[in-house]
């Protein structure tokens, strides 16, 4: 949903339902706003999308709201996402090493499905104890691009990691986002991963229906 038209975010969630996509991905990150004042210049934290606007959505939508943050402080959002009706948490493994089973615990406590993310630069090993756990996370998201912006180009070399997992996790939910569209679907499909996070090239395309129909295909048939 980074790729939507914010000031009509209801009717585009709608919009994609209608069209033919499951859930609703919505990227959580911290942007630095500048504040200029008279003597010296502060920089304050915002979220892209925060718990406000995930609770002001629910109201409009059943729609699974599959919720990535790309925050070094995750447990901090595991309260007010879950008041707010977010469906899916998804937290990064590179912050959260030293708490992963407690945050994984609260997630599921709040009626939300842990999910875990990896950068590209991130080896794909460091989340398996969070899959193998006596505790685990329902997903693992592996990024094709590097977190952030959306529009970026997808990397392929990253389809080993989905390989990977796929091979020692038949049965796990393995999401792949980043440049994803009809030209990258089949590779991603074919390596294993079975839930497809487009931005661009569905919001940018003249029948999205026909983009998020041909990428189910793909999935479908690998």
């Amino acid at each position: 949903m980074l790729s939507s038209d914010f000031s009509n975010l209801a009717s585009e969630a709608e919009r994609m339902i209608r069209c033919g996509a499951d859930w609703l991905h919505m990227d959580i990150m911290r942007i630095i706003v500048p504040f200029i004042f008279i003597f010296c210049r502060h920089f304050v934290p915002n979220l892209t999308i925060g718990a406000p606007v995930i609770e002001s959505l629910r109201k409009h939508t059943k729609a699974y709201l599959d919720c990535h943050l790309m925050v070094t402080n995750p447990m901090d959002y595991v309260e007010p996402f879950g008041k707010a009706g977010a469906s899916g948490f998804t937290f990064h493994v590179e912050a959260s090493k030293d708490n992963w089973q407690e945050l994984v615990q609260r997630i599921k406590l709040k009626g939300m499905r842990p999910g875990v993310a990896l950068k590209p630069g991130t080896p794909i090993e460091d989340v398996y104890p969070l899959v193998d756990g006596e505790n685990p996370v329902d997903m693992v998201l592996v990024m094709t691009v590097e977190p952030g912006f959306g529009g970026q180009k997808f990397m392929p070399e990253m389809m080993e990691k989905v390989r990977a997992l796929r091979e020692k996790y038949p049965s796990l939910d393995i999401e792949v986002d980043g440049g994803l569209g009809p030209s990258t679907i089949g590779v991603a499909a074919s390596a294993g991963a079975n839930c497809i996070v487009a931005g661009s090239s569905v919001f940018g395309a003249s029948e999205p229906a026909q983009v998020i129909s041909l990428m189910r295909k793909s999935v479908e048939e690998a």
